[in-house]
Formats: C-alpha cells, structure tokens, sequence
C-alpha cells in the first residue's frame, strides 16, 4: 500500500516538474518573441542609414556610436509636438468620455438584463458591434461626418466612443456580477438616489474596471492610423500615426527616422501603462463573468 501511495506520489511530481518546464520554455519563447522587435527598433534608431547597409552586421548589431540625431529629425519630420497634442486630445478626452458612457450602460444592463428581456436583448445588440469590421462601415461614416462637418478631433473622438463600445460594455456588465446589490439597497435605505448610489457607491468600486477600460482604449485611440486618416483627411490635422506615414515614399522608407519617431511615441502610452498595470488584470478578470 506504501509503495503505491509512494509511487503515485512520485508520478505527480514528475508531472509538475514537466509542467513548469514547459511553462518555462513557454515563457522564454515568449519573451524573446517580445524583446527581439523592441530591440530591433532601439537599435535601428540610434543608427546612421549608412550603417544599416554598409556594416557586415547590418540592422541586428549594435550602432558605433549612440546618437540623438534621428529622433532630433523625426521630430521635425512629423511636427512632433503638434502631432503629440492632437494625439492626447483624442486619445485624453476618449478616455473619459468612454469612463463615464460605458460604465453608466454597464451599470444599467449589469442589473436590469437578468430581470428584464427586453434589457437582455438591448445587450445581445450593442455586444454584436464587435462582429462588424470598419472597413464595411468606412464609407458610410466618411459621408456621415463629412454632411454634418464632423471632419475634425471631436468626429473622430465619437466615432471612437461608438467603436469600443460592445467590448467596454461587456467589460462593466460583467463587472456588475462582482458588486453586491446589498450595498445599493443600503444606500437607497439612507435616502440616496439611484443617480446618487451610483455616483457615490458603484462608480468608486468600478476603479479595477475603470483602469482596464482606460488602457484598452487609449491603446486602440493612440494607436490607430485608418479613422483619422480617413475623417480628418485634407484638414492638415495630424495625429503622431499619421504623421508617421511621412517616412514611408513611393521608393522606400526611413527606417531609422521611422524607429526613433515609433519610440518617442511608445514613452507616454507606456507610461500610462505602468501606472494603470496594477488594476488591470483585476478588472479583466471580473469583466469577464458571462451575463
């Protein structure tokens, strides 16, 4: 009996010890698959156009000498600051407009969809936006901003609150599942409004969500190129994406200009990440209960 117990014993921690190196090398794999084209672009930046073809090691080794003066000329190239201030306005007021809008239809839909139908079907509506590429959506949306002069920041920045929409919401429903209705009913018992328990109650415990939904959207509005190509076209406004389509020409492309401008536009959105991180998985976890 010993000797059984003794062996299964052993069959189970050769099994984990399996585990975890896969894992490992799972990792590994992953991480290198990561750092290699953060790498790449550092290295391409701080290089001179000459050393990327003349030098035996080309794009992979390291530059002779690190030098700022490729991100000194993609900051002229792309009117950086310009740029980067229509890029934050987007991106800043997107963030919070997206906040308020989807947590306050989360919060709805979180509670009303299971004890109303006609709630749960409003859910199933807007969670199918998901399914619809902008490419199908593109032209329409053109004409639509274009006829009621919406060609500019604030067209874009609407069409971005409708655009992260489904995924945001489902996030704040599903988050819904984790906060006891027990503390809504108390705050109502005190006399507080349903406006004022949201506000005062749900919006503070919503923080976990509020930072996923935050980085999630300021990682799809800081980095898109197609909707304010496409609704801001021949206005002269440009944000960093599209000011970063100057280094690609009809004979080529700058790579080195074009890797240190990626760079000086990767800091602030990093940036925010890190600051965000801490909640994030949290939020996802929680967002993620099936209603």
């Amino acid at each position: 009996m010993k000797a059984n117990t003794m062996s299964i014993k052993k069959g189970k921690r050769q099994g984990k010890e399996k585990t975890n190196w896969v894992l490992t090398i799972i990792l590994i794999l992953g991480t290198v698959t990561v750092f290699f084209p953060l790498y790449m672009a550092v290295v391409i930046a701080f290089k001179s156009p000459s050393e990327m073809t003349n030098s035996v090691e080309g794009a992979l080794g390291l530059p002779s000498s690190w030098s700022f003066a490729n991100f000194a000329e993609a900051m002229k190239v792309t009117d950086f600051w310009n740029s980067l201030g229509n890029s934050l306005l987007i991106t800043v007021t997107t963030i919070i407009l997206a906040i308020l809008v989807y947590s306050l239809a989360g919060y709805v839909l979180g509670r009303t969809m299971s004890k109303h139908k006609g709630f749960k079907w409003i859910y199933l509506y807007l969670i199918s936006g998901m399914f619809v590429p902008f490419a199908i959506l593109m032209m329409p949306l053109v004409k639509e901003t274009v006829a009621l002069h919406l060609g500019n920041q604030l067209g874009v920045i609407l069409l971005y609150i409708v655009f992260y929409m489904p995924m945001n919401v489902m996030l704040y429903a599903g988050y819904m599942k984790n906060v006891p209705v027990v503390l809504e009913e108390a705050s109502q018992v005190d006399g507080a409004s349903t406006w004022t328990t949201f506000w005062k109650v749900i919006f503070p415990m919503m923080k976990p969500m509020h930072a996923t939904v935050a980085v999630l959207t300021a990682l799809g509005t800081w980095n898109d190129v197609m909707t304010p190509l496409v609704i801001m076209s021949g206005t002269g406004i440009n944000t960093l994406p599209i000011a970063q389509l100057n280094f690609q020409t009809q004979f080529g492309t700058n790579y080195n200009l074009a890797f240190a401008s990626y760079i000086l536009s990767l800091i602030p959105i990093l940036v925010f990440y890190i600051i965000c991180q801490k909640q994030i998985i949290s939020g996802i976890a929680n967002g993620a209960v099936k209603g």
